[in-house]
This record gives C-alpha cells, structure tokens and sequence, in this order.
C-alpha cells in the first residue's frame, strides 16, 4: 500500500531532503527547506507492462522537410536582436534581472507597441495592482495602446478567461515568481509552486500558439530564483544586466532553441522609458581627446556583435610592508590575478607592492576571454605611465607561457574599429588587417611591453 512520504524542498536550489536541515547541503543556504505536500509513492518502483498496450510512435529521418519557424517583431529592434530575430509564435521566453531593473518597463513597452501593430496582447501582473501598470503606461506614452490587463496570481483564472476567446499573440506574466497553482498545495513562490505554474503555462502557450514571457525574479547571486528546472523548461533565457547608477541596461541571451546564445540588446533608460542604442561602441567609450596612461580599447563580441569597451587600469605604489588591493569592476577578478603573474613571471614587471584596479568603463561586464591583450597592455601602460595611443585598440587571449593566442572572428572586430575611426590593433600572429586599419603582432607578453615602451 502506498505510504505517504515527507520531503524538504531547497527554496534556494530546488534539493530534496528527507528530513529539515538548517542549511542546504548542496548549495550550502541555511534556513531555505521547507515542507512541501507530495503525492504518495509506492516503496518500490514498478516496470511498465507492455501487455498493457500502448502508442506506436512515428520515427522520423533528420534530412525530414521542416519549416523555419515564424518571428513576431516586438517593436524593439534591440530585444528582436537577443531574442534571435523576433517571438516565435508558441515559445517561452523567461527574462531575469535585478530589482528595479527595468524588466517591466521593457516588456509593457513591448506589449504596447506589438498591440500598436495590431496584435492581440495580454499583460497580466501578479505584483502590481492594474492601476499601477496604468499609471507606468501613462509615463511611458502606451496610455491608448490597445493591451489588456489585469491583475491576477491564479493560474486557472487566468487560463480560463483567455482560453473564453482568441488566444492572444502575447502573453506576458510578471512575475512567475507570483503565480499560484490550486493542482498543489504550497505559498506561491516555492520551488513546486513555480514548477507547477510554469508548466501550466507553457503547455497553454505551447498548444494556442501564443508567445509566452515570463518575468523571474533572482536572487543575490544573480541567478533566476526557484528551480533550476525552471530555465530547462523555457525556450529562451534572458537576463537584463546593468548597474543601479548607470543609465544603460544590456539585455543578454544565455539559452535560446531558435537563435544563437549572447547576443545582447543595448538600452538606454530614459524618463518616459527604455530607449535602444543602435550603436554600442560610441557608447561605452570615453570621450579620447588625448592617450591616458591606463586606457585601453578592447573590441568585445557578445554573440554576433562586436562592441568596443574602454578598459582603465590604475596602480598604486605602496609603501614596503603594506598589503595591495586588487579591485575589479566588469571583468574576472580570478583573470586578473593569472594576467597579473605572467606579467611577472615572463615580462619582468613587479605589480607585488603596487594596488591593482581594474574598471570596463561605461558599466559593461566583459566575459570575452581575448580580453587578456588589452587588459595587459592596460596594466602595463598604467604601471610604467606610458600611454597607448588613442588611435589604438587590443585583442587576444594569453596562454600561461606568456604567449599570445588568437582568438575568434577578429575581422569582426577590426570592421567594427575602423568605421570608428581607429588606426592600429595589437593582435595576435597571424591576423589580417582590414581597410585602412593597420595591425601589429604581438607574439607575447615581453613583447608587448617592448611595443608599449617605445610608443608603437
């Protein structure tokens, strides 16, 4: 007979335990497992009986005819571009992002502009009452935009007032992280709640052919709270990055089945919204008007788009005795410490009495390892105070040997600095020059200090 059988479920991590923990044992949060009712399960696990009968599946050959899946626009050139082309109609598409980001802003602005263009949205939100979503449309200019709305947290409602008529083209939940299903038991919020939720909605979504967009919340690591099974479940995870006192937000693809991953879209936030940035590069570098000692132009690509950071390096001597900080803003700081030794170890240099700071200008979070060029030639430039000319940039990836690897698409990269009026590129051996823009090899981390000591 089947027995009834407790568990305590990891709110942090989604782990099953038998019995109450103070602390997760797989992801180490104290106090996050809580009691969750579970169906009953027999002791032992039966086999399926094939007597029983059941259904032929139809095999299919991989050369089979397929069609490209449609894209829907959302009116946001720069949202089209993460999510690969546009909604495809049917899909989940999960978006995450800090408190106060502007995740609300961005997918209401959407929703106006998609029912602007004659499509059939629905903006449903869980954390907000309706006259509040109607007070932020109003700011941002969609008051006559042909959306609705409402306020719900049950699931069923939901699904029962859109399944009364024709499936919307949209569907936006804020958040998923409010959403209650009755199929459980449970507060919303917790890992089985939102497991359950989700699945709800996906299935619908899935069989009306709406597009669905789920807003998460995450949690002080930045990662999406609730189950990780929760991002496997969706077609597409977005996260919207950006710091608190910066105006730019960048909106970054980390799974997507219909289109490739990192690609980003580029916001600005405004006082009546979110507002595109068509051109990154101008954006994240400093106005040059002469070389600074410390400054660097990396050429980044963040999927298919090149766009040209300012790294800014600073060192500091100190007298003998004291204990140097290494402090990083937008780049690894474990990247930093195997840049900072092989300096030391095949370029001679002593950043061992000297504070290290290390900042990617403009708020962007750099994760491009052909970075390490430019970040060396920073950390070079600014501890010996010899400016790189401004009308040059770096790229490639550093081995341990202090050699200098290349790295990939760097015609990419050239392209981008050249139609912004760059000179010359520090580049690994055997990399091209494109247009007008002339390249220099670096073979290594000795030589680029050579290079930057006699100002070429």
């Amino acid at each position: 007979m089947a027995k009834p059988q407790l568990r305590y479920v990891c709110q942090s991590c989604g782990s099953v335990a038998p019995k109450w923990m103070g602390q997760c044992p797989d992801c180490g949060e104290w106090n996050t497992l809580q009691q969750e009712a579970t169906a009953s399960v027999t002791p032992f696990a039966q086999k399926h009986s094939l007597k029983a009968g059941g259904r032929v599946l139809q095999m299919q050959p991989l050369d089979a005819l397929i069609e490209l899946p449609k894209r829907l626009p959302t009116g946001f050139a720069e949202l089209d571009r993460a999510l690969g082309g546009g909604l495809v109609p049917g899909s989940a598409v999960l978006i995450g992002g800090d408190p106060g980001i502007g995740k609300s802003t961005l997918l209401l602005q959407a929703a106006g502009r998609m029912a602007r263009a004659g499509h059939k949205v629905a903006y449903v939100s869980g954390e907000e009452a309706a006259d509040q979503v109607r007070l932020r449309a109003r700011r941002l200019g969609l008051s006559d935009a042909p959306v609705q709305l409402a306020a719900a947290t049950s699931v069923r409602d939901i699904l029962t007032t859109l399944s009364a008529g024709d499936a919307p083209t949209l569907l936006v939940i804020d958040s998923i992280q409010t959403m209650h299903s009755d199929q459980l038991e449970g507060a919303p919020g917790t890992v089985s709640q939102v497991r359950a939720a989700s699945l709800e909605l996906i299935s619908w979504a899935k069989t009306s052919g709406t597009a669905l967009i789920l807003v998460g919340h995450v949690t002080k690591d930045g990662q999406i709270a609730g189950p990780r099974v929760l991002e496997h479940m969706v077609d597409a995870v977005l996260y919207f990055e950006g710091e608190g006192r910066h105006q730019y937000r960048v909106l970054r693809a980390v799974k997507n089945r219909f289109g490739g991953t990192d690609e980003i879209g580029v916001f600005a936030m405004e006082s009546d919204g979110l507002a595109e940035v068509l051109n990154p590069s101008s954006l994240f570098l400093t106005q040059r008007d002469k070389a600074v000692a410390g400054a660097v132009v990396f050429p980044a690509l963040e999927g298919t788009r090149p766009v040209l950071v300012e790294l800014q390096a600073l060192t500091v001597r100190l007298p003998s005795g004291a204990t140097p900080r290494r402090a990083v803003v937008g780049w690894d700081s474990s990247r930093l410490a195997m840049i900072l030794a092989v300096l030391e170890a095949r370029a001679g240099l002593g950043f061992g009495g000297a504070e290290v700071y290390l900042n990617v200008a403009g708020g962007m979070r750099v994760v491009d390892p052909a970075a390490d060029l430019a970040v060396a030639a920073a950390l070079v430039s600014a501890l010996l105070d010899l400016p790189v000319p401004g009308d040059a940039l770096a790229f490639g990836e550093i081995a341990l040997s202090g050699e200098v690897r290349p790295t990939a698409h760097p015609a990419l990269r050239l392209k981008e600095a050249e139609k912004l009026g760059f000179a010359r590129a520090l580049v690994p051996p055997g990399v091209s020059g494109v247009g007008a823009l002339k390249v220099s090899p670096v073979a290594s981390v000795a030589a680029l200090v050579d290079r930057i000591k006699s100002g070429a």
